[in-house]
């Protein structure tokens, strides 16, 4: 099965916060899962790295894609999707 992550549970599982909850963690895990990170999510982690929102980022906005490489997962560009 594929999925999409959020910002948010993206970061949660980078930085093995426990408000991560197993099924979640379980799901992510899973090797016959596709999990897929929109580019956007590198953008706002960078954006509130930069304003001070998010300072525990540092070494994550320097090694963002091995980040998601070693973690397997697959970047989703942003992009038009044909409706038809």
């Amino acid at each position: 099965m594929s999925y999409l992550l959020d910002t948010h549970i993206l970061l949660w599982w980078i930085f093995d916060e426990p408000k991560l909850g197993a099924t979640c963690r379980a799901i992510i895990d899973d090797p016959q899962n596709c999990i897929f990170v929109s580019s956007a999510s590198a953008w706002e982690i960078a954006t509130k790295y930069r304003v001070g929102k998010l300072p525990a980022a540092k070494e994550l906005v320097e090694t963002y894609a091995q980040t998601l490489q070693r973690a397997g997962f697959l970047e989703l560009a942003i992009g038009c999707i044909p409706l038809s």
